[in-house]
């Protein structure tokens, strides 16, 4: 990877949304926990969460990834109280899609997903990206299967 592809990939913006991750640490009494691992990077998600009506109404996240990782996870962080796991599994599909190039950005509220649009182009890196929203789909199934 060339020093201006580094650039393009890894935008002040990305860097920022990686800077300020919502809902970072773990619930204390969490209705379900999910942990996603990337096993190109070893890049983790921890999502615990409380659905309460059929939505998310409680979310915490612990993050161990890389920048991009950590940029998906505040995009996803921002907009997931309130969601449904229909609405987070549309969110993690339509991002695969974007990532592969078979699709637009995700709409909204997932559409601040469009800063990872120039990863695209960096096939390793999707998983790392697709964990956070891995984690929170996983968890809502979780809790909705003990509910």
């Amino acid at each position: 990877m060339s020093d201006n592809d580094l650039i393009k990939l890894y935008s002040g913006r990305i860097l920022q949304l990686a800077a300020s991750i919502p809902h970072l640490g773990r619930l204390p009494a969490p209705g379900a926990t999910a942990r996603k691992r990337s096993p190109i990077c070893g890049s983790t998600v921890t999502v615990d969460l409380v659905m309460r009506d059929g939505r998310v109404a409680e979310f915490a996240q612990d993050v161990k990834a890389c920048a991009l990782g950590q940029a998906s996870a505040a995009v996803m962080g921002a907009v997931v109280i309130g969601r449904s796991r229909a609405e987070l599994e549309a969110a993690r599909a339509a991002l695969s899609a974007m990532l592969k190039d078979e699709g637009p950005v995700p709409p909204a509220p997932f559409d601040g997903y469009e800063v990872l649009l120039p990863a695209r182009d960096y096939r390793n890196r999707h998983a790392s990206i697709l964990l956070a929203l891995e984690a929170a789909c996983a968890a809502a199934a979780e809790a909705e299967a003990a509910a």
